[in-house]
């Protein structure tokens, strides 16, 4: 059974992507959620680097232990967003939605710390780690 940190990273990867391909399937209807945008390019880059991001993350799911690396990623992109929603939120320079996905962000962030430091995580178990290139016998 997938812990929550595992769920909270595939729940991730689904939500950049679908919140990242937003923008390219109805601006009417992007617009009219997050408000009115002057920077259409801005828009669609930040929704192609959130589905580049989802993605990578799916990617590193597909192996049964998760690398250091997609949880940086993961974690990163999380916290980048909750600092620019929240700031820009709270400065009047974006929709007060964007603090709903501050707080989306900030509970995954919290998922992933919940398994931090606990010597086994839901897709370890038990045994001994294999380097690269070596056989496990047993």
């Amino acid at each position: 059974m997938p812990g929550i940190r595992r769920s909270a990273l595939c729940f991730q990867a689904l939500y950049y992507l679908a919140t990242g391909a937003a923008p390219f399937v109805s601006r009417r209807l992007f617009e009219a959620v997050t408000g009115p945008k002057t920077d259409w390019w801005l828009v669609q880059m930040v929704g192609l680097l959130a589905m580049t991001s989802g993605g990578a993350i799916a990617a590193g799911l597909r192996t049964r232990k998760i690398s250091p690396e997609t949880l940086t990623l993961a974690a990163l992109s999380a916290a980048s967003f909750t600092a620019i929603d929240t700031v820009h939120s709270l400065r009047g320079r974006i929709s007060k939605v964007y603090l709903c996905d501050a707080a989306v962000e900030l509970a995954l962030m919290a998922c992933m710390a919940s398994e931090w430091g606990s010597e086994r995580s839901d897709d370890d178990d038990g045994r001994t780690p294999q380097r690269d290139g070596e056989r496990r016998l047993l």
